[in-house]
């Protein structure tokens, strides 16, 4: 069996391609049991972010294109296209990309935190859905304490800066003085929460916490000191919004053009800053063609996440070797286990050979044969089966001129402390 990690991210797919790439968390239950029961999936876990797409599978070595052949099918894409910005990795590979994603070293923000919380909870609905076994459950376990340490030992979560701090920052460079500035938020998750604590770090006049649930738009607006209200409210919130920040898990656009041109109208044109953190996108693009309307997605905060890759390149590098560290030893413990199962395997085969000879010459016995002869055909035939298969073998290795294995066998089968014919 193979250990598989296979999908896209901000590297290698623009957000066009992810927003349909994604699965949004109404699809995933479905998805991962869809993909647990392809024939060649023995282990699956999903991750789905706005930035990346990846699937985890313990699979058959040419499981790989029956997954991207599932991949197309379940999200209406060509194999093709999928093809051109999908990367994959196998075994060791896959392991080590694991680690240097939860670690943040493979995310848009060098070293951002968010994504291992992501990791542990995309593990735990692989977990409920029993799409783990031993492989995927060992693999992400490793992972998470290769994770923490890359935290505690680098500085590489020093200072944290997030997509979310990006998008902040880039809204200062428009509006100087965030005192006077009123802030509409779509969506109460993490990352909304993220941008809500540095807009109000930041000084700003007014937080509007749009979301489909009033309960968790209360709850969020109540820790910044901001109000709530429901999406059905935003025409009007959006009147009144100089900044627009939104990132929710909504499959279709909540803001289109006809809605921004109407409260800029009310607005008498004045500017809106509007960021799109959404994958798929909360923000129609066409609404970017309108004039006072400054429209960015994530992939445009790259020139701040830039910035703060230069700060981290340092401590990046010291997580970079105890990633190395990290996956020397899973493959060790990987190997490890490997000889376990084979040292099992064969220890059962020989156990299934003296029971059979034991209850063979336990009959002899109880026949009236004479003991003496029954106990040295015992030795003889368990010997003869024990010795069979590996002889076979190395006569078909010393056939085919597989030295390794003669070399091999010699080092494993033979005592070097045991007497030879030749000695005697």
């Amino acid at each position: 069996m193979t250990l598989l990690a296979l999908g896209i991210n901000h590297k290698t797919a623009a957000v066009e391609v992810r927003e349909q790439v994604a699965f949004t968390p109404s699809q995933l239950e479905s998805a991962l049991t869809e993909l647990k029961h392809l024939p060649s999936v023995r282990e699956a876990a999903v991750l789905s972010t706005c930035n990346r797409t990846e699937l985890y599978c313990v699979t058959e070595p040419d499981g790989e294109k029956t997954i991207l052949d599932w991949l197309g099918r379940f999200h209406g894409l060509a194999v093709e296209q999928l093809t051109q910005c999908a990367y994959h990795y196998l075994d060791e590979a896959a392991a080590k990309h694991l680690m240097r994603v939860a670690s943040g070293l493979d995310s848009m923000v060098l070293g951002e935190p968010q994504i291992l919380g992501q990791i542990k909870d995309a593990y735990q609905q692989a977990r409920s859905l029993k799409g783990l076994g031993g492989e995927l459950e060992r693999l992400f376990q490793h992972t998470f304490a290769v994770a923490k340490q890359v935290r505690t030992e680098t500085g590489i979560g020093e200072n944290p800066v997030s997509v979310a701090y990006a998008a902040v920052s880039l809204a200062s460079r428009i509006f100087a003085n965030f005192s006077r500035s009123r802030a509409l938020l779509i969506g109460a998750g993490e990352t909304i929460e993220l941008v809500a604590r540095h807009l109000r770090e930041a000084g700003i006049q007014e937080l509007i916490v749009a979301n489909r649930t009033m309960e968790r738009a209360e709850r969020l607006a109540g820790d910044v000191g901001g109000k709530a209200i429901t999406l059905g409210d935003i025409p009007k919130a959006l009147e009144r919004a100089d900044i627009v920040i939104a990132s929710t898990a909504s499959p279709l656009p909540i803001l289109g053009k006809g809605m921004v041109e109407r409260a800029l109208k009310v607005r008498r044109h004045r500017p809106m800053f509007m960021v799109d953190i959404a994958v798929p996108r909360d923000i129609e693009p066409q609404v970017g063609n309108l004039d006072d309307v400054f429209l960015y997605t994530v992939d445009d905060l790259q020139e701040v996440i830039e910035e703060n890759r230069r700060h981290r390149q340092v401590a990046a590098n010291q997580a970079e070797e105890l990633i190395a560290l990290g996956v020397e030893h899973w493959q060790h413990e990987r190997r490890v286990r490997g000889a376990g199962d084979l040292i099992r395997r064969y220890r059962e085969q020989g156990e299934a050979l003296r029971k059979a000879s034991e209850e063979q010459a336990i009959a002899q016995l109880a026949r009236g044969e004479d003991p003496e002869k029954v106990i040295r055909r015992l030795t003889q035939q368990l010997t003869n089966k024990l010795l069979h298969g590996p002889t076979l073998r190395l006569r078909e290795a010393s056939g085919a001129e597989r030295h390794d294995i003669i070399q091999a066998a010699e080092s494993l089968l033979l005592d070097p402390a045991a007497p030879s014919q030749d000695s005697k």
